[in-house]
């Protein structure tokens, strides 16, 4: 009998008559609901403005992910970010100004709370290393792009080049990401101009020269390795592997 009552008292509670209650109670009501309904509304343009002044949230720790190559003071200096600052300041314009550094392809600049800004960095790679006039050694990109990186001081494996030639500079990357074994075997990589001849690309791995056309891919280029292993199944070695012909990798002995 008790547990009837209770179920009947709750059941009462739940449906009160809203018709009883005065009519400026309702209106007071109506408008409780809307502006707490604005105030979430509103809460990305107010919330960080009125969180950005508590101390509790200023600026401690800048962490960076991917640096490898840019020097943390250089990328610190152009965040301009500093211990007075809070971390719901605007993220955008950081990432605009670290991008900007020449060593920088992408940056996703966010915030962990308390008072961690956590910037995640792609570097630009070097893919080569081509020769200056004064006999100095520049590491350049896919794009043919020299990067201010020391070799002396950052040691990094990758060929050599007598060009930034950017045609032959994509090929490397895209064997760098796509085939890094087969990358790492390449010494030197260089575009030759023979007379009366198109534009060959010839690449040295160790012992073995691969002569292909400007236009070669990384698939087509990757068609060495089965030539290769059918030759070393033969016991046999090649100096040369021409894939200037159309489907065909044509083995020179020495």
């Amino acid at each position: 009998m008790a547990s009837a009552v209770l179920e009947s008292t709750v059941s009462g509670t739940a449906a009160p008559d809203t018709a009883a209650r005065p009519r400026w109670w309702r209106m007071l009501r109506r408008a409780l609901v809307a502006g707490a309904v604005a105030a979430t509304v509103a809460t990305p343009w107010w919330g960080p403005r009125a969180l950005s002044r508590l101390e509790f949230f200023h600026v401690r720790r800048v962490v960076f992910e991917g640096m490898r190559y840019t020097p943390r003071a250089e990328a610190l200096a152009l965040l301009k970010v500093d211990t007075l600052q809070s971390v719901w300041q605007e993220l955008a314009p950081l990432g605009t100004r670290l991008a900007a550094h020449p060593l920088v392809a992408d940056v996703q600049v966010e915030r962990q709370l308390p008072g961690t800004i956590f910037v995640q960095v792609t570097e630009r790679e070097p893919v080569a290393l081509v020769r200056r006039q004064d006999g100095r050694l520049d590491p350049v990109d896919a794009g043919g792009r020299r990067l201010p990186i020391d070799p002396a001081t950052v040691p990094m494996d990758v060929p050599l080049s007598a060009s930034a030639d950017s045609a032959l500079m994509q090929l490397l990357d895209g064997l760098r990401t796509a085939e890094p074994a087969l990358y790492a075997r390449i010494e030197r990589a260089d575009r030759v101009k023979d007379k009366g001849m198109p534009d060959e690309f010839r690449i040295r791995l160790g012992p073995v020269t691969v002569r292909t056309t400007s236009e070669v891919t990384v698939s087509r280029f990757k068609d060495i390795l089965p030539v290769e292993a059918d030759l070393a199944r033969n016991r046999l070695r090649a100096v040369e592997l021409d894939l200037r012909f159309r489907n065909q990798v044509i083995a020179r002995q020495p």
